[in-house]
């Protein structure tokens, strides 16, 4: 089940790109977070909203947040990722997909009657106190960022 709007954030500590970890509660008190989930390295959907949000990184740094992308894919494959498309943000490993299944974005699929297992491309906005200010559910990727920025500056 996705947590809701309100909802304490679980805790949360991958191994990101370039092999050491990352604690989300390390923003606590500091920072908001824009916590996005999204189902594959390379893929024209992730790639795009990852550089959407790259493209933005700016205000939403000015809104006194941190972007953190998330997916099942290796740390290396993260650094590959990151270094092709000149992404200036942690993305988190979660190789298990613990932390996939603790927000309730790994779900099963449909497409053309196959089914599989996959992260609902999902994103959370997690403010300063750690509790869920925004929740997207079904992202659909273009305008994405815009939104966010948006919330941020509804809730700073």
């Amino acid at each position: 089940m996705i947590p809701r709007e309100g909802d304490l954030v679980p805790e949360v500590e991958l191994e990101r790109d370039g092999g050491t970890t990352l604690n989300l509660a390390s923003y606590r008190g500091k920072k908001n977070v824009v916590l996005y989930f999204y189902p594959r390295d390379n893929t024209p959907g992730c790639t795009k909203e990852s550089v959407n949000f790259q493209a933005n990184l700016d205000k939403i740094k000015s809104l006194d947040a941190e972007i953190v992308g998330i997916s099942p894919d290796s740390a290396n494959s993260h650094c590959k990722f990151k270094d092709k498309f000149g992404l200036d943000f942690p993305l988190l490993a979660d190789s298990d997909r613990k932390i996939c299944k603790t927000f309730g974005v790994w779900q099963e699929k449909n497409l053309f009657g196959k089914k599989f297992w996959s992260v609902r491309r999902s994103t959370f906005l997690i403010g300063k106190d750690g509790c869920l200010k925004k929740v997207w559910p079904d992202v659909k990727v273009n305008g994405h960022a815009e939104e966010v920025v948006a919330a941020l500056q509804g809730i700073n």
